[in-house]
């Protein structure tokens, strides 16, 4: 569910996040726990964080509510915000004023514009999804794991120190990050870990037949991007896999009922060739502990990662009436330039926006199929929606990129969501000119836009 705020007649209003009742006997169960927080929303900006848990809202205490009830606590019609009181493993109860961000139902972003030229810049702009063997096991007691504030580590392997401590510092940089403290004196954690990388006995040896295998990506956090990995697919054979390795670890208890295991996640990889403990470790420890404290899925996760670098100007345009603008967020690049709400966009960098919703999709899509041949098919994935075909424009022929755009005027008033490319604009340059109709009177604003950069990785 999405935290929205009022919702009818002409307007809709976000309050910039989403939720699900927690029916987990470990974390905020029967509650509303945070699933996702949107880059740059109220939500965001309040500090509101994944997986915390609402416990109130504007003083109502949840526990006896229902949700279609919580629903209508979060939309109030008469407020511009609402007040949170949130738990967390960091804070037992704390507060948030989380304000309303509202705008025409007829108004589209250009968080949401970018979204639909994605095919303009994959580069900068993406949506993908990938699954990682997880098996993520929780104590089947009804243990509150916010009781829990501090963890340490096991005694290390001494013949593998430098592998074993850079696998505890990953860990420890996670539950950090989530609010835990380090203490290896006396922690309320012990965290043990464990490790094993070999040639499969099973391996059958490579199949004589040639099958083009999609390529395997994975998200590293430390690189901020999706990488090749040599790993087959959960539903693949293990007698096809010529490696086989598997890393875990495990939360025990330290405080309550020492050793019982309260949290335990563990991988299990089929491999075509070798890959360093390690560097499993740097990319996948991130992403385990993105189940604690609060566990969705116990096998199998998969994860989105959506991606968005792009132009923000503050305009938002009028679906019906493209060259109409919709909004003009306060104190945005759009704002200070003069632009206000109404005012008629003639041309952008000289394009006209006299076009339709429906003319700019058509000609959205002739574009992809017209311009596959300056991709770059090393660079190929298949994105969150399945299409098999997205790649990156190849280096050599930025020019030829630059000139299609330029001559497909349906989508080329767009393409400033992307000015800094040189893919799009050659200039290197990122003032962009907007020419506009206020009443009789026109008038060009230079507007100098932030680039703005939102990433989110979430689990499905």
């Amino acid at each position: 569910m999405t935290g929205f705020a009022q919702s009818g007649g002409n307007l809709i209003c976000r309050l910039g996040f989403s939720f699900e009742i927690s029916k987990n006997a470990n974390w905020g169960i029967g509650l509303p726990i945070v699933t996702e927080v949107y880059p740059y929303s109220s939500a965001e900006l309040a500090g509101l964080k994944q997986f915390d848990i609402i416990k109130k809202i504007d003083g109502t205490d949840l526990k006896e509510i229902a949700s279609e009830e919580i629903n209508q606590l979060l939309n109030p019609a008469d407020k511009q915000e609402v007040v949170l009181q949130i738990s967390n493993l960091t804070k037992t109860d704390h507060t948030l004023l989380i304000g309303k961000e509202c705008k025409r139902r007829n108004a589209i972003s250009e968080d949401q514009l970018v979204t639909a030229f994605s095919m303009l810049s994959l580069e900068s702009t993406s949506e993908r999804k990938f699954v990682c063997p997880f098996k993520t096991t929780v104590t089947p007691n009804p243990v509150n794991f916010q009781q829990f504030r501090t963890f340490g580590f096991a005694p290390i392997d001494e013949n593998n120190k430098e592998l074993e401590n850079a696998i505890n510092q990953a860990i420890k940089d996670e539950l950090t990050g989530k609010g835990l403290t380090y203490d290896n004196y006396g922690p309320d954690i012990l965290i043990n870990t464990y490790y094993y990388f070999d040639k499969n006995p099973n391996y059958k040896g490579k199949s004589m037949v040639v099958i083009e295998k999609e390529q395997n990506f994975r998200y590293d956090f430390s690189r901020n991007e999706m990488i090749k990995v040599p790993f087959i697919s959960t539903s693949a054979a293990e007698s096809e896999a010529e490696y086989i390795l598997q890393f875990g670890f495990k939360m025990v208890d330290n405080i309550f009922l020492p050793g019982r295991v309260i949290w335990e996640c563990e991988a299990n990889e089929f491999l075509e060739s070798p890959f360093q403990i390690e560097d499993y470790a740097r990319i996948h420890v991130p992403l385990m502990c993105m189940q604690y404290p609060y566990v969705r899925y116990t096998r199998n996760v998969q994860y989105k990662v959506n991606k968005k670098n792009y132009n923000y100007t503050g305009l938002n345009f009028d679906v019906n009436r493209l060259e109409m603008v919709a909004k003009v967020d306060p104190n945005s690049p759009a704002a200070v330039a003069g632009i206000r709400t109404n005012d008629i966009i003639e041309k952008i960098e000289g394009f006209s926006l006299d076009i339709t919703a429906e003319d700019a999709t058509a000609a959205y899509k002739t574009f992809i199929t017209s311009t596959m041949k300056f991709r770059d098919s090393e660079t190929r994935f298949t994105d969150a929606n399945g299409f098999t075909r997205c790649m990156y424009w190849d280096p050599f022929k930025y020019t030829q990129v630059a000139d299609a755009i330029k001559k497909t005027k349906e989508i080329a008033p767009f393409s400033y969501l992307f000015y800094f490319a040189p893919y799009i604009n050659t200039s290197g340059t990122n003032a962009c000119s907007f020419n506009l109709r206020r009443g009789k009177t026109k008038f060009e604003a230079i507007i100098r836009p932030d680039i703005r950069s939102e990433l989110s990785v979430t689990i499905e």
